[in-house]
């Protein structure tokens, strides 16, 4: 990246303050790699070489940095400066910004806007937090369908160059409903006396500003768009949410999903800056949830004590066994958890993927089965390990067992999801420990069930 190449040499120039080579550096550079250079600074200079950077330029590399790379240059600056560049922000990167500060931070920021973005703000910040309305920007441009051509691009010229976009041009009524959205090459490629309404679809696809944020991808990778429409209950206009706002919003909700994944809870903030004490507390919840489960192990194993007692050999295999029925679930319910996410799987699906899974997993036990098998009976051929008189039957058990525990992780696994999504609550929650922990607990029961089974009579 651009910003790792050049950095030793902008903290030379720092070390020097040779502040007008800084900004000959800066001048051929984009904003994104400004932005990305400056994140590498210590905070005290991240102040110092933004305010080297042209008023025309700094907005957008403002838009650029992380939250906390914002409020470190926003606390370095002066109100006038810090005014300018909120006044000048789009309205959905200011919002975001505006999310991440205290309500008494949030109060001063709103006093240093204008008059008419300060109304912007607090109309995006009454939005309930994670929907589509938080992610708008009321920065757009629209015509009538009466008007011409030649109409539609002299309003263009005079209102477009506010817009956050001109790639979609949307048609509204008298009452700002929304009635069309029409590309801009549409009106680049017609006679300038042409009327809009001679050549407008009257399809198009838009958003609620109450909608959920999150499910605003699935939107846009349908209908492949790169900017949406917002319009409230009665259709009428509000806003765009363009695609960069989407991808944001998609990160945040695969991190937030991967770390439940990961049995804990969401963290809502960037690891780098979150506090020690909220770290803890939200790996701890799920961490003493997962070790209470587990000892859920040990009173299973204290029911077997006198098959353990009698064939100790079989202890030898528990975590082969526990670990292969473990690996099984997680491996399907990540898989299903994903489905999910992605649209591939519904709760109609559920005995779909439960006879899936069926025949997975027992495929997956047998291979792992046989194995286990022979891993046992070359040992005993090859005087690695002596398993006794009955090793052939401490392999069939260990073989057998591996097929049922296997199978039963891969059921499970994918199980867990559907239960979890048809009582209102969060797939992820069903993390590849959680399942694990389970697995492990059922595992056992059929670890020496089996046991009892084959082994009756010689061991047992």
């Amino acid at each position: 990246m651009l910003g790792n190449l050049i950095g030793p040499e902008i903290k030379e120039l720092i070390e020097e303050r040779n502040f007008t080579a800084l900004r000959e550096a800066f001048a051929e550079w984009t904003p994104p790699d400004i932005a990305e250079c400056l994140t590498e600074l210590p905070e005290d200079e991240q102040a110092v070489v933004f305010r080297l950077l042209p008023h025309v330029k700094s907005t957008d590399v403002f838009e650029y940095l992380q939250p906390e790379a914002q409020k470190t240059i926003l606390k370095a600056m002066g109100h006038s400066d810090a005014a300018r560049i909120l006044n000048d922000m789009s309205a959905d990167d200011r919002t975001a910004l505006l999310e991440e500060l205290p309500g008494s931070a949030v109060a001063q920021m709103l006093q240093l806007l204008s008059p008419e973005e300060k109304a912007v703000a607090q109309s995006l910040l009454n939005y309930p937090d994670g929907t589509v309305g938080r992610h708008m920007t009321p920065e757009f441009v629209t015509v009538r369908e009466d008007w011409t051509i030649a109409q539609v691009l002299d309003h263009v010229r005079e209102f477009g160059r506010d817009s956050e976009t001109l790639n979609v041009i949307y048609v509204t009524d008298e009452r700002g409903r929304l009635i069309d959205d029409v590309r801009i090459r549409e009106f680049l490629i017609r006679p300038v006396t042409t009327r809009v309404s001679e050549f407008r679809d009257h399809q198009f696809v838009a958003l609620k500003a109450t909608d959920e944020a999150s499910n605003a991808y699935d939107l846009f990778k349908k209908y492949d768009r790169t900017i949406l429409p917002v319009t409230d209950s009665e259709d009428k206009l509000l806003g765009i949410v363009t695609v960069d706002d989407v991808l944001d919003i998609q990160e945040e909700v695969t991190t937030e999903e991967m770390q439940k994944m990961g049995g804990m809870e969401a963290l809502d903030e960037p690891y780098t800056t979150i506090a020690m004490h909220r770290m803890v507390k939200k790996r701890a919840t799920w961490l003493i949830i997962l070790f209470l489960s587990e000892m859920l192990t040990a009173t299973a194993m204290q029911s077997y004590n006198d098959e353990i007692s009698k064939a100790v050999v079989l202890a030898m295999f528990l975590p082969l066994i526990m670990s292969s029925g473990g690996n099984s679930g997680s491996q399907a319910t990540t898989l299903i958890i994903r489905a999910m996410g992605v649209g591939e799987v519904r709760l109609r699906d559920w005995f779909r993927i439960m006879k899936k899974e069926i025949f997975a997993g027992l495929s997956l036990g047998v291979i792992l089965g046989i194995i286990g098998f022979f891993r046992i009976s070359l040992w005993q051929f090859l005087h690695i390990f002596d398993y006794g008189q009955y090793h052939w039957y401490i392999a069939a058990t260990v073989g057998a067992a591996l097929v049922g525990v296997v199978m039963w992780g891969s059921v499970a696994g994918a199980m867990l999801p559907f239960v979890l999504r048809r009582c209102g609550l969060d797939p992820a929650v069903s993390s590849a420990p959680f399942v694990a922990t389970l697995v492990d607990v059922t595992g056992l029961l059929i670890y020496f069930n089996v046991a009892r089974v084959i082994l009756h009579g010689t061991l047992l």
